[in-house]
């Protein structure tokens, strides 16, 4: 097959035809116990990936061991560093928390053995103390209620007595720094070895730039037909001025596609290498300056004469606010229904109006669409409604929905002006906003001037040129 297409390439030409490229490996390196793919360097050292049943799962890199012994370091060495970057993973011996501050606090063994098995899978140690790991009967016995642990921030290890440096000191020793900057007996110069695409952990300094991985691909990309499928990682503090520079390099080396994150620009996604909890390390003295403003305020509200709630003499206040109130329709209306059919899927549009001929209901009707579109449209039309009806501007809506895109969009059969639409929803409110605003923007063959409903919209001159004499 392959002799015949190189045959009638060579007779005919080639267009559009390529027989290699770099495909995306990610998951499947995953499985193959592959730390890296191609050209694509370590996400991090350490990372976590999000699984899309909920949860994470830790990954961490299985070359650096090897690496080290390549290097020339002694096993003695390379023991102390992977345990610098993973940590012991046990509370055997760790500084401040561990098995005996732990039963001193009230955690009893099988507790403390709860907590050990869910140690090798946590971003940090607090998340290996909560309700899920310890159940409610553990932290019952702590002295904590459900109030108290079923708050958002909630942290276990200071509830029950750990300040915030004794907290981070036994993280870094039970679950690693999560990267080789500062480990023992680590030269200097080897440091680069072990970059990745990102900062590793939250001790990590060092990364590949951005330009590191478009040079990469510029190396590779002479030897592929295809494209190469590669993340040009950025980290959160990017600019725009360096995306643009990413792209502009990318196409002045002749890289046929790339693309392109900045860390942390989306609200969720499948690595990371650090926890999105931000550190406390300030705890105490934001609870002294609580306290102070406290304090403050007491005394303000002595100054300017107010009681304290707590003793009980609240002062009356009445609040006051705006209502809207809902206009109703005539029973009998006018309106109109436009037929009309979107990428072949047949709609009807129909109207109700007040007696003064402003919108105040539509009907949105498919064809053959399942029951649960039809539903989702007659639920988004009496919203629509609900919404003219108690004073929401139609401008609103028009400006809100025209332009959204999904299927089904495309050519557009059966209104004389309207041609093209990216959704359903996008046609229904070109129609309204063409018919009850005048918006001729939003159309790709404007009304004649002398079509229905645009007669007020026409200059005076205009008018008086056009009357009778």
């Amino acid at each position: 097959a392959w002799d015949r297409a190189l045959l009638l390439g060579a007779e005919h030409g080639f267009r559009n035809a390529q027989t290699t490229l770099l495909a995306p490996t990610g998951t499947i390196g995953l499985l193959m116990d592959c730390d890296t793919t191609g050209v694509e360097p370590d996400f991090a050292l350490v990372k976590f990936k999000k699984l899309a049943g909920g949860g994470y799962f830790k990954i961490a890199n299985q070359s650096v061991a090897p690496a080290l012994e390549n290097l020339g370091y002694p096993k003695a060495q390379i023991d102390d560093i992977m345990r610098y970057v993973l940590g012991t993973l046990t509370l055997d011996g760790a500084p401040h928390i561990n098995r005996e501050s732990l039963a001193a606090k009230g955690l009893n063994a099988e507790d403390i053995a709860k907590v050990e098995k869910a140690l090798p899978g946590v971003f940090e140690l607090p998340f290996a103390f909560n309700v899920w790991t310890l159940g409610e009967d553990a932290l019952g016995r702590l002295g904590l209620t459900k109030e108290q642990w079923s708050k958002p921030g909630f942290n276990l290890l200071r509830a029950i007595g750990f300040n915030q440096q004794q907290i981070d000191e036994a993280n870094d020793a039970i679950c690693g720094m999560q990267t080789v900057e500062g480990a023992p007996h680590l030269k200097d110069k080897h440091l680069q070895i072990f970059d990745c695409a990102n900062r590793c952990g939250k001790h990590g300094q060092r990364f590949i730039h951005y330009m590191g991985h478009v040079r990469m691909m510029a190396a590779a990309q002479p030897f592929l037909s295809g494209a190469i499928s590669k993340t040009i990682n950025m980290p959160n503090e990017a600019t725009i001025r360096d995306i643009e520079n990413a792209y502009h390099e990318s196409w002045r080396l002749g890289i046929k596609a790339m693309a392109l994150y900045r860390d942390g620009s989306k609200l969720s996604q499948p690595l990371s290498s650090t926890s999105d909890k931000k550190e406390d390390a300030a705890a105490d003295e934001q609870k002294a300056e609580i306290a102070r403003l406290k304090t403050e305020l007491a005394e303000m509200r002595k100054v300017i004469g107010q009681i304290d709630p707590a003793q009980g003499g609240v002062p009356r206040t009445v609040t006051t606010g705006f209502r809207p109130t809902r206009r109703t329709l005539p029973a009998k209306r006018g309106g109109f229904t436009q037929e009309a059919r979107v990428a072949s899927h047949k709609i009807y549009l129909r109207t109700g109006e007040y007696d003064d001929g402003q919108l105040g209901e539509i009907f949105v009707d498919l064809h053959k669409e399942g029951a649960a579109m039809r539903s989702l449209m007659n639920c988004f039309a009496i919203a629509v409604s609900k919404g003219l009806q108690y004073g929401v501007p139609l401008q609103e809506f028009v400006d809100t929905f025209t332009f959204t895109r999904f299927e089904p969009q495309g050519m557009v059969d059966g209104h004389p002006n309207i041609k093209m639409a990216t959704s359903i929803i996008d046609y229904v409110f070109r129609v309204l906003g063409l018919e009850y605003l005048g918006r001729t923007d939003l159309v790709q063959i404007p009304p004649q001037e002398s079509a229905t409903n645009f007669g007020e919209m026409l200059p005076p001159e205009v008018k008086s040129s056009a009357a009778p004499t």
